[in-house]
């Protein structure tokens, strides 16, 4: 499963095919996984049990094939990782623990596509006026989604600060690996990010939450472990793969307007799976949202 560039002159048709549909579903769940764990154990707590697992689930993987390491990119995919992984999860997760309505993290998150096409030039990509107008309406869909859930009860400047560190962080993350590291053996690769989350997560976890090899602060409960495995196979290894394929194969812009549809895709769980309101104003959102996208990913 090594990873190679598709050849000089052509695109790969990634963004018209059914992996982007797929991948926005498995994004999409975590903040399913989210209301399932969180309940039962500490923030970091549960990030440090999610990337040991994955680590451990792709470590033996690696070695039976003899999967190839990374000569010389490997620091920049570890730093990649902690930007797209650590700062992203360990924000969010951190903020919903602290009070932050899911509404108001989805769209301050949901501001990605448009920074990243801010910052294209860095990266030597170019965005159209089309793309531009795309972006727009996509954001446009995402607040129409959320509109009846943004709330500011409970909120606090340490939930800000950390949702929009998390905004920044998978923004910053996104363009790095684009840039420094695109292609790579996803195998390796992500045992690697995931082992530096670890690492770099560990000492705030022991210092803020307390966190013991006992694990004191869990509640194993049948909900938190089916959390738990799910964003390990589901997020960590199912939906990284398939972005981390984006990201290689299709510019930066392109693969993160792709998370307008996560908002909707979200909503539409949550009302299946909890019988949250789904309005009028949510469907004519996810709407603008996927006409957004559809500007954005066509040329």
């Amino acid at each position: 499963m090594s990873s190679s560039s598709p050849a000089r002159g052509q695109r790969a048709p990634t963004l018209i095919a059914p992996v982007p549909l797929f991948f926005v579903f498995l994004w999409s769940t975590g903040f399913i996984v989210a209301k399932f764990g969180l309940p039962y154990a500490p923030p970091l707590t549960f990030l440090l049990l999610r990337y040991a697992c994955v680590v451990a689930v792709l470590a033996p993987l690696v070695w039976l094939v003899k999967a190839p390491w990374p000569h010389g990119k490997a620091g920049h995919i570890a730093l990649a990782g902690l930007l797209l992984h650590g700062g992203y999860l360990a924000g969010v997760w951190s903020a919903i623990k602290l009070g932050m309505p899911a509404g108001l993290s989805a769209l301050i998150v949901g501001m990605q596509p448009i920074l990243t096409a801010f910052a294209a030039p860095l990266i030597g990509e170019r965005v159209t006026p089309r793309q531009w107008l795309g972006l727009l309406f996509g954001i446009g869909g995402v607040v129409l989604v959320v509109y009846a859930k943004i709330t500011l009860t409970g909120l606090s400047w340490q939930a800000i600060a950390l949702c929009l560190g998390a905004l920044l962080s998978i923004t910053a993350g996104t363009l790095y690996q684009k840039r420094w590291c695109p292609a790579f053996d996803l195998r390796t690769g992500t045992a690697i990010q995931f082992s530096a989350c670890f690492a770099a997560t560990l000492p705030f976890a022991v210092a803020l939450e307390g966190f013991s090899p006992a694990l004191d602060a869990v509640d194993w409960t049948p909900r938190f472990a089916g959390a738990l495995a799910w964003s390990v196979l589901g997020l960590s290894i199912g939906a990284i793969f398939l972005l981390f394929a984006l990201i290689r194969r299709s510019d930066a812009t392109q693969v993160t307007s792709l998370l307008y549809l996560t908002p909707p895709t979200t909503a539409l769980m949550a009302w299946l799976m909890f019988g949250e309101a789904f309005s009028i104003l949510g469907v004519a959102g996810m709407a603008l949202a996927v006409l957004g996208v559809v500007f954005v990913v066509r040329k």
